[in-house]
């Protein structure tokens, strides 16, 4: 007779698959514990990607309503659709990819503008695209608006890390939400601020391009439900252990900051114009490459646990905050402006350094990893 599982042990069991409850107490979570991982993420998407950065500023915070839903419902819509999906942090970069494209093709439509949003001149614009702002813009909303603020609230709230945070109520909500945060932002930036405000030509893209870029959405979301579920983590005997999780935080922070000053370039400001297109294209894909394929192999060794996660979103959160700097130096900045941006951004960085620990919580220690990036 196959003995019956004991009170505890059918606790914990149900814990796994309803969200609402604790596996480590067995009783339903809290409130908070429900709608904390969901308010974070949708603040912190816009907040690190635009706010810490500079491209929203003190003098233009307003514009965070409609990044909250498109950035921060994006980001939620897109890490529930992978939880769902079983699949690995690839995925979610792909999704994050298909968000960019939606973004500059369809939503705002910046990198198809005949400028770049305030840029002096066009750069590396070749059959109405302006490809190298379109590179950068791709990791930027990829990786600060998606993977970065995901995996932060992940590790913030790590009893809910492996769960869903929607139901499908929440599903159709955020949807819906998302779809009013891109009309706003569509509206807002090609009718209003391009033309009133900035007083630069009206632009309305061809349809093809708007076609174009709904189809490379579409294919993009499919080819991230396609991808393979997560593997198992290479054992002890068959890869070498992950570097230390201060050097990940440093050589992927170091590669954020020149992607972040990468910025520069696509925005056509003439500050390096004796630059040919494209090597400025070649070396950005060039760099994106090898930044890929090091989180792949780190991510991949049996010893990849949260501490080195917490050093890859520290690295890569600074590094965006400092090259913001950079930005603000070279385009130019009000005076409250660079004064917000510097209080912002000690506060972040003293936060986030006091969340080292978190990384002792738990870590992966061989076999099944346990949780997909």
């Amino acid at each position: 007779m196959i003995p019956l599982k004991s009170e505890p042990t059918m606790t914990r069991t149900r814990g796994v698959e309803l969200h609402s409850r604790s596996p480590e107490s067995g009783i339903r979570a809290s409130r908070w514990q429900r709608i904390g991982p969901i308010v974070s993420l949708l603040l912190l998407a816009p907040f690190i990607s635009e706010l810490l950065y500079g491209a929203v500023r003190i003098s233009t915070i307003f514009v965070l309503i409609p990044e909250v839903l498109t950035w921060g419902c994006g980001a939620l819509l897109i890490r529930e659709c992978v939880r769902r999906w079983r699949k690995a942090w690839q995925s979610m970069l792909m999704m994050g990819l298909a968000l960019g494209i939606a973004e500059e093709w369809v939503i705002q439509q910046t990198s198809i503008s005949p400028l770049v949003a305030l840029g002096q001149h066009a750069y590396g614009r070749v059959g109405g695209v302006n490809w190298v702002y379109f590179l950068w813009a791709l990791g930027f909303e990829s990786v600060w608006v998606v993977l970065i603020p995901v995996q932060l609230t992940e590790l913030l709230f790590p009893v809910q890390r492996e769960r869903l945070w929607l139901h499908r109520r929440g599903l159709v909500i955020a949807s819906t939400a998302f779809v009013l945060g891109a009309c706003i932002a569509w509206y807002g930036w090609t009718q209003r601020a391009r033309v009133k405000i900035f007083h630069m030509m009206p632009y309305s893209p061809p349809p093809f391009y708007i076609f174009i870029g709904v189809g490379a959405t579409v294919l993009l979301i499919l080819a991230a439900r396609g991808l393979p579920s997560e593997q198992p983590l290479r054992s002890r005997a068959d890869s070498h252990a992950a570097p230390p999780p201060r050097v990940v935080g440093l050589i992927l922070g170091a590669m954020g900051f020149v992607w972040a000053i990468f910025f520069l370039l696509g925005w056509g400001t003439g500050v390096l114009p004796n630059i040919p297109a494209g090597i400025a294209l070649a070396a950005g894909l060039g760099w994106a490459i090898i930044a890929f394929y090091l989180v792949c192999s780190w991510t991949s060794r049996f010893d990849w646990g949260d501490t080195h996660r917490v050093a890859l979103v520290l690295g890569g959160v600074v590094a965006w905050m400092l090259g913001g700097f950079v930005v603000f130096g070279v385009a130019g900045a009000l005076r409250m402006d660079w004064i917000g941006k510097g209080v912002l951004n000690a506060a972040a960085a003293i936060w986030l350094f006091s969340l080292w620990p978190l990384g002792g919580r738990r870590t992966g220690s061989g076999g099944t990893r346990p949780t997909p990036y």
